[in-house]
């Protein structure tokens, strides 16, 4: 089996697109879905996080069963959009060696509408694995591109959640491959292959 580099943007993409998962409590979930587009439920004035892989959306919502998480949509955007938002995106937390110092990450992290989160990535069975998937905040007017100028299309994998806890086939999970993240975004996020 093929090592992991343990920050990896893995994801469901092709040459104008990709998907990124979201959880939402039936009320914007169901909306979404019938409609094509986040209902004013959705708020646009708070950050809403997206996340690349699906297993790890899996471990955070508990397959759809966790409150305020029962509906999984595949929110498909442009890559255009999610390339801007990894560009604009800084790390919530400290690194050291990648940032020049403290003052100077805290500085960027108050100027900047996005934030990284590196969480364990997780196996079908949601056991965490020794690589980490990437979580985007995206906050400020990056919520408003998101949900009005990125979308392309919102689908519902709610049953497909649903059908993978039940079943354990990971055949089913949707295919991700590594992700070309821009090289500058790259760096700056502590992206490692």
């Amino acid at each position: 089996m093929e090592e992991v580099p343990k920050r990896q943007v893995r994801a469901r993409y092709d040459e104008r697109t990709v998907t990124v998962y979201q959880a939402f409590r039936p009320e914007i979930g169901d909306p979404a879905v019938a409609e094509g587009r986040f209902p004013e439920a959705f708020g646009l004035d708070r950050m809403t996080w997206i996340k690349p892989s699906f297993r790890w959306l899996m471990h955070r919502s508990d397959w759809a069963r966790s409150p305020g998480q029962e509906r999984i949509l595949g929110v498909v955007i442009t890559r255009q959009g999610f390339d801007a938002a990894l560009e604009s995106a800084v790390l919530s937390g400290y690194t050291s060696g990648l940032h020049a110092s403290k003052a100077e990450w805290q500085r960027a992290l108050r100027r900047s509408p996005a934030r990284v989160q590196w969480d364990p990535e997780r196996d079908v069975r949601l056991q965490p694995l020794p690589h980490r998937s990437l979580q985007l905040g995206l906050g400020g007017e990056l919520v408003r591109r998101y949900a009005e100028e990125w979308l392309v299309r919102i689908e519902d994998l709610t049953p497909l959640a649903r059908e993978l806890h039940a079943t354990g086939d990971a055949g089913l999970l949707p295919p991700e491959r590594p992700y070309p993240v821009p090289p500058g975004a790259a760096a700056r996020l502590g992206v490692t292959g």
